[in-house]
């Protein structure tokens, strides 16, 4: 395969989602699919220039879906400061260090339960005819994991196709934040654009 340079890559992904069967496309299971697009971490603003482009045309378009963007690291920051945490995260820090701040929020966020609040989030301000990008994988390591975010979309959400942007390696089975830090395994996703 081809190496492909970002600006390839985001052309490839863009061609991709503007295609009607990308947004009806099932994959295992009869579900709509999910994606990741995979790039270095270093080219991480101009990820973040071409995905509120896109965002931006399909906003001014008549196309019938919408791309709605999900920053992780946001919708974090807007449930501690919802539930009035915000502060008391960065005293409990100072205190306590960021090891624990970072177990008391994913606690406090119930990241691994069913009713995990980052989730629900998503769920409740996803459209039905839409493609939801995720970003901000790498502003939330280590309170959010990338699979875990995915294993918990996916149990609720299958009618709309979901791409993940990060920051990092993926080939199909691992997951490598940053190309550095490995984060886990996760199957259930494709690879959005091949070809690195």
């Amino acid at each position: 395969m081809k190496n492909l340079n970002l600006e390839e890559k985001l052309n490839i992904a863009e061609a991709m989602i503007n295609k009607p069967s990308f947004r009806c496309n099932k994959g295992l299971g009869n579900e709509v699919g999910y994606y990741i697009f995979d790039y270095p971490p270093e080219q991480e603003l101009t990820v973040r220039r071409w995905i509120e482009n896109i965002r931006r045309k399909n906003e001014e378009s008549q196309d019938e879906y919408k791309i709605i963007v999900f920053d992780l690291y946001k919708i974090v920051i807007e449930i501690l400061q919802k539930k009035g945490y915000l502060e008391k995260c960065f005293e409990f820090e100072k205190k306590n260090g960021f090891e624990r701040i970072t177990k008391a929020v994913g606690n406090m966020l119930r990241i691994t339960s069913k009713d995990n609040l980052i989730i629900k989030h998503i769920k409740e301000n996803t459209p039905e005819k839409a493609v939801v990008f995720l970003t901000g994988v790498g502003k939330c390591y280590p309170i959010l994991r990338s699979h875990t975010v995915l294993n918990n979309l996916h149990q609720v959400m299958d009618n709309v196709p979901v791409v993940m942007f990060y920051p990092g390696k993926y080939d199909g089975q691992e997951l490598v934040l940053f190309s550095d830090i490995k984060d886990d395994n996760y199957y259930r996703a494709f690879k959005l654009v091949v070809g690195d």
